[in-house]
Order: structure tokens, then sequence, then C-alpha cells
């Protein structure tokens, strides 16, 4: 080897997607959205999708996720997302038709869309932000805030015999004939990272392939709304949301058929 040859290594740990806009995201520092957008955006490209792809975006925090993804979205009324991609997936079967919802969408005024949706098995994948919080509109009760946790509406912490019982709704989800895939993950660590993205990626390609309903629950933090900071909020997700939100597989017909 010459003196003058150049030996270029290159280790790339990180890099941007190319599906991600510039535009400055509006998500509080330390929100999980943004980690997961990433998600979605580098699944996307990586299993070259990027002209099939069309996301539905209702009503909550996540209302703006056209501005961050270069896809095509459709933007749905409060909590009919999962209606509005069935409509799409129908029309357009050789499409990638995903949405992405909060709690209060997916579970309280979308709870009708979201489990007839599962329950015909409509070949669409979602994305369930479940951070326990009205996030967008000032940090109200969910239907999946925790006994005790308190918020705008219950600042002396949710009672169930006054508020109900949180709202588990993916294990319902799993019972159901339609869902293909059904699973829990959280974004708060690196390995977590790669465990949802490998989630989504499963759940694009059940899309796809026309399997049936998937369903991608990421368990997540607002610590805006729960007044931590991110590094606290990190920790109360761990300390008190995984034991009433266990993360793992609920439901993958594809593994059962191996086994």
């Amino acid at each position: 080897m010459e003196n003058n040859d150049i030996i270029k290594i290159e280790n790339r740990v990180y890099k941007k997607p190319s599906l991600l806009n510039d535009s400055h995201m509006h998500y509080c520092p330390g929100c999980s959205h943004g980690v997961v957008h990433k998600l979605v955006a580098e699944v996307i490209e990586e299993l070259g999708l990027q002209e099939k792809a069309i996301g539905v975006s209702p009503v909550g925090c996540a209302v703006f996720a056209y501005n961050y993804i270069d896809i095509d979205w459709l933007e749905a009324a409060h909590g009919r997302a999962t209606a509005m991609a069935t409509a799409a997936k129908r029309l357009m079967p050789d499409k990638l038709v995903f949405t992405y919802q909060g709690d209060g969408d997916f579970a309280a005024i979308g709870t009708c869309e979201s489990i007839h949706s599962c329950n015909r098995g409509e070949s669409i994948a979602i994305i369930f932000i479940n951070n326990a919080i009205y996030g967008m509109t000032g940090g109200q009760m969910a239907p999946t805030t925790l006994l005790g946790q308190k918020t705008a509406t219950c600042p002396y912490g949710r009672r169930a015999d006054l508020n109900g019982y949180p709202l588990s709704i993916t294990p319902l989800l799993a019972q159901l004939d339609g869902t293909r895939y059904v699973t829990r993950q959280s974004v708060h660590t690196p390995a977590n990272v790669r465990k949802t993205k490998a989630a989504i990626k499963k759940a694009f390609q059940n899309s796809m392939e026309g399997k049936g309903t998937s369903v991608v629950e990421v368990v997540s933090t607002c610590n805006t709304g729960w007044k931590l900071s991110p590094e606290k909020a990190n920790q109360w997700m761990v300390d008190n949301m995984f034991a009433k939100y266990p993360l793992g597989d609920l439901k993958n017909v594809d593994a059962e058929k191996k086994d």
C-alpha cells in the first residue's frame, strides 16, 4: 500500500432518516413522540415504501405528524383514524396504511372505531402512544391514567369509585380474531428502541401482506403533563406504568404457527 493511499472507514452509529423533514418539532423536550417518529421514518425507508405509505393522524399531540415525515397523510376527525384507514386500505390494498394515535384518541373517543376495525381484521397497522394523560390539551385524566395518578382533572389522584379503572385496551384487542400481531413496547432505552423498531417493521409488513390488523402500543412519557424532568419521567414510567402495562408481545399469530 502506497503512503498516499487513503483508507476511508466509516463507523456511523446514527443518521437522520431521509424521510424526516427539517421542520422544527413542536414536541416537548424528552417526549417519546420524536423517537417514535424517527422509527416510523426509518422503517418506511428501509422497506422501500416511501411512495406507498399512507399515515393517518387525528387530533392529539401528533396532529402535525405530516410536518415531520415526508409521506402521504390523511387527517382524521378525533377518534376516527382507524375508520379512515379502513377506507384507504380497502380502496388501495397495495398501500401501507397505518394510524398514529394517542391514548385519548384511540382508547376514549375512538374506542368504537378501534375495536371494530381490529375485529374486522382490516390490514392496517396501528401505532398507539400510551402516556396515561391528555398531553395536548393540558394534562387531563385519560382512560389509561393510573389509579392514584394526579392530573389536571383528578388533582388528588385517580379513584376507582369516582373515575373507574385504567383501561388496558391492548389485551382486549389481542383477543379479537381480526388481530394478527399485538405488542406493547417502549422507547426509553436503546434496547427498547430497537425492539419497538422491529415491532413497527413487522406491523408494516403485515399491512403490506394483507394479514389483518397489527397494533403496536408504545408505553410513553409525558414529562410536561406529569410535571417531571425527562429523566425522572422515564423512571416514573418504569416504576409505575410497566406494572399496569407490561412490555412484550400479547399476540403473534405468525410465531404461534411456527410453534
